[in-house]
């Protein structure tokens, strides 16, 4: 079973992640590095923040980090989800993407196991046609 239902709605690519959406469907972590001052930028977009400049390549990363934030949801927003809550939408910093946040979910946890600085690992999810990054703890 996935952690959220399939039924929920997916992200819609648009030209500034799309190359990153894709790469998800390969299995493959990956965020925008800028080619000028070599900030990492995630969500994707068309400028780094810091430099202005525009040329940017894509680093791959390992999908090994630590809870940063997480929250549990408890209220249904979506009939859908009226069988998953409680849920946690949680915060991911990655050991080799300093600076990258990934708002993602913890698929293995309970509320009493998930806390700041728990190590997690990537594992990947469909929701429709796409695949998702979650985590679990490593």
């Amino acid at each position: 079973m996935s952690y959220l239902p399939a039924d929920l709605a997916v992200p819609i690519p648009t030209l500034d992640n799309q190359a990153w959406w894709d790469a998800c469907n390969r299995r493959e972590l990956v965020f925008q590095r800028c080619s000028g001052c070599g900030e990492l930028r995630h969500p994707p977009g068309p400028v780094c923040r810091r430099c202005h400049r525009f040329e940017a390549v894509w680093q791959p990363s390992r999908g090994r980090g630590r809870v940063y934030s997480f929250t549990w949801v408890h209220h249904v927003y979506q009939p859908s989800l009226a069988e998953r809550v409680p849920y946690d939408v949680s915060v991911i910093t990655l050991d080799d993407a300093p600076g990258v946040r990934l708002v993602t979910n913890v698929i293995d946890v309970t509320p009493a196991d998930l806390s700041i600085g728990l190590a997690v690992e990537l594992v990947w999810e469909a929701a429709g046609e796409q695949l998702l990054p979650r985590f679990r703890r490593a």
